[in-house]
């Protein structure tokens, strides 16, 4: 039984994986909702001991001869820039990033301390290579910092220019070892990560036209719209991203939507507005009812029905 490893309780119905483990017999488990629950080792057993290649085609799937857009998907799927972790031994992973492209990649990798910040690695990776930038130990997962990748494509010879593209990343137990298959190009075992994915590059012309209007007339107002009568906090209705985000970010973005949803049904002259967030260890409930109690323009707001939220809704009430 190791770190990354999913398991499941013998006695309950929850799933995870481990993120930690204790001399005296204790795991710590990241379940499925990003939260973590202690537990013995003779209380779970491992259900996934080795997660199903990211390229690798199901078992027995059949081939098709001049299948070119499945060829062309596995091309799509392979080219780009990835950010590998290799393991070397039991403990030691190798940090490796892999430039798959036809052009050579600018880089420069980031460690992020709060504001603070520490340059990794930088330089150039050719075009169908690998590099080695860094080492971390498994065992020490919990206390790896998020990352920022700055990547900028080099042009040979003239082309459009290439815009910078930055990419963040903060680890979950959870989503981190779901990506383990063969790494493209070093065909090795490893977790691995697409760097340059569904990324818009930066708009320069559009960027200077906005800082820069011609007249005053070049502001809009701003209009409210007004929202609907129930809003869902879940993380996975907010954003698509979510796999990538520490339980800090998460709540933050989740009270960011409650604060601007309610400010929207106040302002539009709502009578009410509910807000699902789910039961949870309640956290997020207990942080929503902590602002609406220090916030004035409200009238009350309370838990909602069992039959229709489980209590796992607050209806706020603005109006009578």
């Amino acid at each position: 039984m190791n770190i990354g490893d999913r398991v499941r309780l013998l006695h309950g119905k929850e799933e995870g994986v481990i993120t930690r483990l204790s001399s005296g017999g204790q795991v710590e488990i990241e379940i499925e909702d990003g939260f973590r629950i202690p537990a013995l080792k003779s209380e779970v057993v491992v259900i996934d001991a080795a997660e199903k290649a990211y390229f690798d085609p199901p078992s027995g799937a059949k081939s098709y001869i001049g299948d070119t857009r499945q060829q062309a998907q596995v091309r799509e799927k392979r080219e780009g820039v990835f950010l590998a972790y290799v393991p070397y031994n039991d403990q030691i992973h190798d940090v490796v990033l892999i430039n798959t492209t036809r052009k050579e990649v600018l880089y420069a990798l980031d460690e992020l301390q709060g504001e603070a910040s520490k340059n990794v690695d930088a330089g150039i990776i050719h075009s169908d290579s690998h590099k080695k930038v860094a080492e971390k130990m498994i065992r020490d997962f919990e206390q790896w910092p998020a990352l920022k990748i700055l990547m900028v494509p080099l042009n040979k010879k003239l082309e459009g220019i290439q815009m910078p593209i930055e990419k963040r990343l903060k680890f979950k137990a959870t989503s981190f070892f779901k990506h383990k298959g063969k790494a493209p190009l070093i065909e090795k075992e490893a977790y691995f990560f697409k760097l340059n994915e569904q990324e818009t590059p930066l708009d320069v012309r559009k960027l200077n036209e906005a800082l820069n209007p011609k007249d005053t007339a070049a502001f809009s107002i701003k209009k409210i719209s007004r929202p609907p009568a129930s809003i869902d906090l879940h993380i996975e209705k907010l954003t698509e991203n979510h796999d990538l985000m520490s339980n800090g970010e998460i709540l933050q973005l989740q009270l960011e939507v409650f604060e601007r949803k309610l400010s929207d049904a106040i302002a539009t002259g709502m009578d009410e507005i509910t807000f699902i967030h789910g039961i949870g260890n309640g956290v997020l409930r207990k942080e929503i009812h902590r602002y609406l109690s220090q916030m004035n323009g409200i009238k009350y707001f309370k838990d909602s029905q069992k039959t229709n939220f489980g209590y796992g809704a607050t209806t706020v009430k603005i109006h009578d």
